[in-house]
């Protein structure tokens, strides 16, 4: 058994063939159905090289498979990215109104108005300009703002993926949101019809209308738009409106580096803004300079010329003081035509010639005398015959203070509102020859006191006029009552409540300068009383006439006689009184006036052509120093006139008075006076010839006692010139209502007068 289990052969696959048994079972390579890898690869012996090549092989096709796996996931993301994408333009777009109901909305209108001669004075509106074509404005606008904002503008169609990828990208490397990659296009969607949120919504709304506006518009028009539209910082709306603000001049007549630097603006308005950081704003100016050499829009001189332009600071506001009758024409505007719907011209009556004179005037008296004597503001009104305003300043400048002194700023007149208290008198019968006692009085607790306590004795009513007498002022208020002066001030154009009391013979009451002046123009005019007005017409920019001021008819408010009567005493105020200053070669008449402690000084005079009222003091009522009426207010008053009248023929003033030789007064409560001796009459419009001097009674100059409002016209009052008569009957005594005595004045004896 052994011996055939020895000699048994088992069945073998492996081995070489000869080292099988010829006898025994055994299946060679050629036998197998699949050949063996693992024994052929065992015979051969790979190359050294080829092993190399191998492994880069199988390196590159694993990079390949992760960048296409890479590739792949990316296009999967995108197209999901799409789907999401368009889920939210359909849902955010699905919120906004149908297209076909859009529509450009109406820029605000813009009010124009302009001067009597056409010049500009201002625009109005919230605009602050008018639109202005493509074509009129200055080629470099458009040119620095595509330059700066937009180059691709007119390769676009209202988005620019290429600025939006590249504005993304600045913004991840500079971990900051820097640059915002809208287009014009984009910003004039926002501009009318988004509010600036920064939300997904908002973003999705500004691309659908940027497409919309590039479908129904041509890139010229949706420029034109922008630029009219957009807003350049410190009020202004549109490229007239910023022109006009930091330049003065029309968008039509930008330089170079001025464009640069409103094109600038548009990154930051309030920050860039010239009138707040005119280093910031030319620095971002010469960006822009340096883009458009870029874009090849200038040349290398023109730049190199442009950014030497030095850099200048605008006004922190609108500066000129036209402005002020801009403000008040605006105020007027509502009631003569209603909203406004649409761009109006506004044809006003001011000269604006005379208006710089007037704000010239104004601003170099107190440069050269405001710190020495305290004065710190000043304004001026001029009105025709016809009741147009032909100039007013509200102020020393408008872009610090916009505040119209002329008809917003109540102050006491003084002795400017003394013409109705004598007005009133002639009314109730005296003349200028009537005859009073200037010396100390004392009407209840009130003792007013003539200017350094000089008094002149029996005087007629137009030396009192002339001198500023306020003992007289105040006895004709006792004789025709208070409530005559305030009625005839009323009737005369003053329209503020005044308090009749015997204090106001000194102008107590505050009245605006604007309707002080208004209140004298019946003088000039021989009694009629216009209505005061700043608009002439209102039309439409296709000339459609939306109002027109007709020049009515004015109703006489004093008689012929009293209007002669009146203009022979105030032209002595000019000629020999406190107006001395104020005279030129044109007949002229008028009044000065001070408050109390020089608070208020005043000059209203007038030719028979124009009115004009001044006033000097300080916002705060702080006294200036000895400023009177006949010193800053006259020379004011004559500088203006004088430029107004040159080259127009001389008239004279209406209305004409000759002195009577018997004058007999007969007042309600006092005794008859008469003067007897014949004073040479003065032909109105013509200087008076030079009347005799004569004895004039001379009371005993005392102490100035306190009083509510002391007038103070001049540092002393000059001597009579003869404008005096000898009296032959008694006049109204001196001590009206009791001796006069020294007392202090109380917060009572104020608000009782």
């Amino acid at each position: 058994m052994a011996n055939r289990r020895d000699s048994r052969i088992e069945p073998s696959f492996e081995g070489p063939p000869q080292a099988r048994s010829s006898a025994g079972l055994s299946v060679n390579e050629e036998d197998r159905v699949v050949p063996s890898n693992r024994k052929a690869s065992a015979k051969r012996k790979p190359a050294k090289g080829k092993s190399s090549r191998a492994k880069r092989g199988r390196s590159r096709r694993g990079l390949f498979g992760v960048l296409g796996r890479l590739f792949y996931w990316c296009f999967v993301f995108a197209i999901w990215g799409g789907i999401a994408v368009a889920g939210i333009v359909v849902y955010y777009g699905a919120k906004m109104p149908a297209a076909t109901t859009w529509s450009i909305p109406d820029r605000a209108p813009n009010i124009k108005i302009v001067s009597a001669d056409g010049q500009l004075l201002a625009n109005r509106g919230m605009s602050g300009g008018e639109a202005v074509g493509l074509h009129e404005m200055s080629p470099y606008i458009p040119e620095a703002v595509i330059a700066i904002e937009d180059r691709r503008f007119y390769s676009h169609f209202g988005i620019d993926p290429i600025g939006l990828s590249r504005a993304m990208v600045t913004n991840v490397l500079g971990g900051r949101f820097s640059q915002g990659g809208s287009t014009l296009t984009q910003q004039l969607a926002k501009n009318l019809f988004l509010t600036p949120d920064r939300t997904l919504e908002r973003k999705v709304q500004e691309v659908l209308l940027a497409l919309w506006l590039e479908h129904k518009h041509t890139k010229d028009q949706i420029l034109e738009m922008y630029l009219n539209r957009v807003y350049f910082g410190s009020g202004a709306y549109g490229v007239e409106a910023a022109s006009r603000r930091y330049f003065g001049k029309s968008a039509r007549d930008v330089t170079l580096s001025e464009a640069a630097l409103l094109a600038g603006l548009l990154k930051a308005p309030s920050r860039l803004s010239p009138a707040r950081d005119p280093k910031a704003a030319e620095e971002r100016s010469q960006l822009v300079l340096a883009a458009m050499r870029d874009e090849g829009k200038i040349s290398a001189k023109e730049m190199t010329s442009a950014m030497s332009a030095p850099a200048t600071r605008a006004p922190s506001y609108w500066t000129g003081s036209e402005n002020y009758v801009a403000d008040t024409i605006m105020e007027e505007l509502p009631d003569l035509i209603g909203d406004v719907r649409g761009d109006i011209v506004i044809d006003s009556t001011v000269d604006l010639n005379l208006q710089k004179l007037a704000e010239q005037s104004i601003r170099r008296l107190i440069d050269d005398s405001g710190k020495k004597l305290n004065v710190t503001q000043g304004a001026l009104v001029s009105i025709d015959d016809s009741g147009a305003v032909r100039a007013m300043v509200g102020g020393y400048d408008y872009s610090t203070s916009q505040f119209d002194r002329a008809s917003e700023a109540r102050r006491q007149p003084g002795s400017a509102f003394k013409p109705f208290v004598f007005m009133a008198a002639l009314e109730a019968g005296r003349t200028p020859d009537s005859i009073r006692n200037d010396a100390p009085i004392k009407i209840g607790n009130w003792t007013p006191d003539n200017y350094g306590g000089k008094y002149f004795g029996k005087v007629t009513l137009a030396t009192a006029l002339a001198k500023s007498l306020n003992s007289v002022a105040a006895q004709l208020t006792m004789e025709v009552g208070p409530n005559a002066v305030v009625e005839a001030a009323h009737r005369m154009g003053i329209q503020s409540d005044l308090i009749a009391n015997t204090s106001i013979a000194l102008g107590t009451s505050e009245v605006t300068p604007l309707e002080l002046t208004s209140a004298y123009v019946p003088f000039a005019n021989g009694g009629y009383k216009p209505d005061i007005h700043f608009i002439r017409r209102v039309t439409t920019t296709e000339g459609k006439v939306l109002y027109d001021s007709g020049g009515g008819s004015a109703p006489r408010v004093v008689k012929p006689e009293i209007v002669g009567m009146m203009n022979s005493m105030m032209t002595g105020t000019v000629e020999i009184g406190t107006a001395r200053k104020a005279a030129f070669a044109w007949p002229s008449a008028g009044k000065t006036g001070t408050s109390q402690n020089s608070r208020d000084a005043w000059f209203v005079g007038y030719t028979a052509n124009l009115t004009t009222g001044v006033w000097f003091g300080n916002d705060d009522g702080s006294a200036m120093k000895k400023v009177t009426g006949g010193a800053l207010p006259a020379q004011a008053w004559h500088e203006f006139m004088v430029a107004a009248h040159e080259g127009v023929p001389v008239r004279p003033l209406p209305g004409t008075w000759k002195s009577t030789p018997a004058d007999t007064i007969v007042p309600d409560e006092i005794p008859a006076a008469n003067n007897t001796a014949p004073v040479p009459s003065t032909s109105v419009g013509q200087q008076a010839p030079a009347r005799p001097a004569a004895p004039v009674a001379q009371a005993p100059v005392r102490a100035a006692r306190p009083a509510q409002t002391v007038d103070a016209d001049g540092p002393s009052m000059p001597e009579d010139d003869g404008a005096t008569a000898s009296i032959k009957h008694p006049v109204p005594p001196g001590d009206v209502g009791g001796p006069g005595k020294k007392r202090q004045t109380s917060i009572l004896d104020l608000l009782g007068g």
